[in-house]
């Protein structure tokens, strides 16, 4: 039984068990049940966060070595650019848009939320100026305390920049790049070793949080729940397979073949960052993506690709703005837009990051920061679908940018650097 099957039955059982669980609260069974559960899901958690810094940091250099040797580095960077400020765009524009024809919030009252906005505790005041000075302070940092911290921005920066140095020295660091190679093949056999557990961990992680999420507490912002769900499956199942079939030239029946065992992780870890190993791992094997072009495009789309995290924050803005009464103007809405984009890009460099860039993105418009509370009850619930949005991006982003630096390779090109 292949890898992706195994997943994908765990997956469903998880769920069923979960469910069954709630059967039996506050009893020596359940109790003992989410203690087994949270054992075998920390280990997995646990074993996937080992690896992802130094596989991230290995798999960035070795690929922009290899790219930058070949004269395709600048074209990999731009095109991934481009479709990822695409991809987010299009979330943007969709989660408004959905949020405005259903006018999410209105007609709620917002005394149901006041004991909860009340009693919530915000962190600083985070003004634009203070929030890149915060990126930039925790991005150019010693690599060693990057390493040591699991700042993977950082770690990303770094590598590019080291990458980029064993290129321009050539033969003078040849030594250096194959450690380099070698040390990222030791990185893939680990996490295949890894892999071999995910259905355990899935298991889980789906059957815990079915059974300790308090699920009807969606009742009250089951209208906004429901909207910013669909517009995200909407995203997910139409629009990101739209653009892979028309500039990656694959079909997305294919691409949700090879990938499912990455979808199901993302959804049952809510990671995109716990998840990239095996992001890395369905792309060059399951899509044919080269390993140069999945190990630079994949972890730096973990930190700049996040469709699924904007389009929340843009209709959750939306959201608490109907709550309190006030409308939006369109100059408000573009800049709610600009900031959910730049938070997303930032949020890993940020502690406590959803909910400071989220409070970034109300500050951005006047919004109290202490109506983030309305959304902490079902935060956890809406992260699990978001984040499988914000993998397949990822990944597709990966089939696209290979498949056009492949047919630019015959072309005439200078190497960079």
């Amino acid at each position: 039984m292949s890898l992706n099957t195994q997943i994908l039955i765990a997956a469903i059982l998880g769920i069923a068990f979960g469910f069954f669980l709630n059967q039996f609260p506050e009893t020596q069974f359940f109790d003992s049940s989410i203690y087994i559960l949270g054992i075998a899901s920390s280990i997995f958690i646990g074993l996937l966060k080992m690896l992802l810094v130094p596989l991230i940091f290995s798999s960035i250099v070795v690929g922009v070595s290899n790219l930058q040797a070949g004269g395709q580095l600048s074209r990999t960077w731009k095109i991934t650019l481009a479709c990822c400020v695409t991809t987010t765009t299009l979330a943007l524009i969709l989660g408004l848009t959905c949020a405005h024809l259903f006018d999410v919030g209105k007609g709620v009252d917002i005394a149901l939320f006041q004991d909860a906005m009340n009693s919530h505790q915000t962190p600083d005041t985070l003004t634009p100026s203070s929030f890149f000075t915060n990126f930039i302070q925790n991005t150019l940092i010693n690599p060693f305390k990057a390493f040591a911290e699991g700042n993977v921005l950082a770690v990303v920066v770094f590598a590019l920049f080291l990458g980029a140095a064993l290129v321009k020295g050539g033969e003078k660091f040849k030594s250096i790049r194959s450690l380099s190679l070698q040390f990222f093949e030791v990185m893939m056999l680990l996490v295949s070793w890894v892999m071999k557990l995910a259905p355990i961990g899935i298991f889980a992680l789906l059957a815990k949080l079915i059974s300790t999420e308090d699920i009807s507490i969606l009742s009250r912002l089951a209208e906004f729940a429901a909207v910013v769900t669909g517009t995200t499956i909407f995203h997910g199942a139409v629009v990101l397979p739209l653009l892979l079939w028309v500039f990656g030239k694959m079909s997305p029946i294919t691409f949700f073949k090879g990938t499912r065992a990455a979808l199901i992780t993302a959804f049952a870890t809510s990671s995109s960052s716990a998840t990239m190993p095996l992001s890395m791992k369905c792309a060059q094997e399951n899509l044919g993506v080269r390993p140069q072009t999945a190990g630079f495009v994949i972890p730096l789309g973990t930190q700049l690709n996040m469709d699924g995290t904007a389009l929340y924050e843009a209709a959750a803005a939306l959201f608490i703005a109907n709550l309190m009464g006030l409308d939006l103007s369109i100059g408000q809405q573009i800049i709610v837009c600009l900031t959910a984009m730049i938070a997303s890009l930032g949020a890993p460099g940020i502690p406590s990051a959803g909910m400071v860039t989220m409070i970034m993105v109300l500050q951005s418009v006047g919004l109290p920061a202490e109506a983030i509370a309305i959304l902490l009850p079902i935060d956890r619930l809406l992260d699990t679908v978001r984040t499988v949005v914000n993998v397949q991006g990822d990944m597709m982003i990966s089939v696209v940018v290979d498949r056009h630096t492949r047919n630019m390779e015959s072309q005439p090109s200078s190497i960079d650097g």
